[in-house]
């Protein structure tokens, strides 16, 4: 990513904020400078410090966000502006569909790992139910504080879905199982399934796989009773002050090179149906229905935050 300088012309900049990692931005960001001669500016933070962010200040001197939950771009679908790729007729996910606020990114599964050291293969949780149900999981078993992970707020609108539960049932039998226990954040819950902290742990496919193939005693579950495919994604701010130089990043980063960069080096699944790499046989898919989440995703968040603070009270009392 290139610096600032005094010299850029306004029409030659791009201002981003991102939830990526820099592993995955850095190189996406710096082809996007050399073949556009367009200097991109970069905040980087969590999603929902970034969305925060754009809603609170963000109008007039941000351009894109890049990265974080479709669900999290539903949520705050009044601060993004809509626009349509010149690749969409190629993507799995036609904005059109979901309000055409976001173009998607990458897909991204939700799995359970384990360490293959501590759980015999055979004894691993098959699925939600188990994993919700099983009292010897309980405590063992790693999720990021949704306070600060993307990932997290994903997963518990995405647990009701799967099981077809009211979340006031679903959310609390959820968060006994983690017995007041919980990561910082969603890098945590990799390492610390990877060190034997818990045992068990809920991420995503693209994270597990690449430590795995870093040589992580980590092994993935595609869970029997169903899981979510959630697009991470990519948006024009309102307002942004280089909003040509915005489409022609969204359009990049849905082009074949990349997205095949994508798929070869980042593990994660590509967004372009001329791209798609077949499913494995054991992954039972469960559509994600964005429009439920966004409308319910404060309540998802005040039943969870209720939860913690039963159970912190009742703790106290013992």
């Amino acid at each position: 990513m290139s610096e600032l300088l005094p010299t850029v012309r306004e029409e030659n900049r791009l201002v981003l904020y991102t939830s990526h990692k820099p592993e995955v931005y850095q190189p996406i960001v710096e082809e996007f400078e050399n073949q556009t001669g367009i200097y991109v500016e970069i905040r980087d933070g969590g999603t929902t410090e970034l969305m925060e962010d754009i809603q609170n200040f963000g109008k007039g001197t941000v351009d894109v966000m890049f990265g974080g939950g479709a669900e999290s771009y539903n949520a705050y679908q009044h601060c993004f502006d809509r626009y349509e790729s010149s690749a969409s007729a190629k993507l799995n996910l036609p904005i059109a569909e979901e309000g055409g606020v976001w173009t998607p990114f990458s897909e991204l599964p939700l799995v359970f790992i384990y360490n293959s050291r501590l759980v015999e293969e055979n004894a691993a949780p098959k699925g939600w139910k188990q994993l919700l149900g099983d009292e010897k999981w309980k405590g063992q078993l790693a999720f990021a504080d949704p306070g600060t992970s993307g990932t997290s707020v994903t997963i518990l609108a995405a647990i009701p879905q799967i099981l077809g539960e009211d979340p006031k049932i679903c959310i609390p039998a959820f968060a006994s199982q983690l017995d007041g226990k919980l990561c910082g954040g969603s890098a945590d819950v990799v390492d610390s399934v990877e060190n034997g902290t818990f045992r068990v742990g809920i991420t995503l496919e693209e994270t597990a796989k690449k430590r795995i193939a870093q040589g992580a005693p980590l092994a993935v579950i595609y869970p029997e009773d169903g899981t979510c495919i959630v697009p991470d994604a990519t948006s024009i701010v309102n307002g942004a002050p280089h909003a040509a130089n915005a489409g022609m990043f969204i359009d990049f980063t849905v082009s074949i090179p990349v997205q095949r960069l994508l798929q070869d080096q980042m593990y994660r699944r590509s967004v372009r149906r001329d791209l798609n790499a077949a499913s494995p046989a054991e992954m039972k898919i469960v559509p994600f229905d964005y429009g439920w989440t966004a409308q319910h995703q404060d309540e998802l968040m005040q039943i969870w935050t209720d939860t913690q603070k039963a159970e912190r009270e009742a703790a106290d009392a013992v």
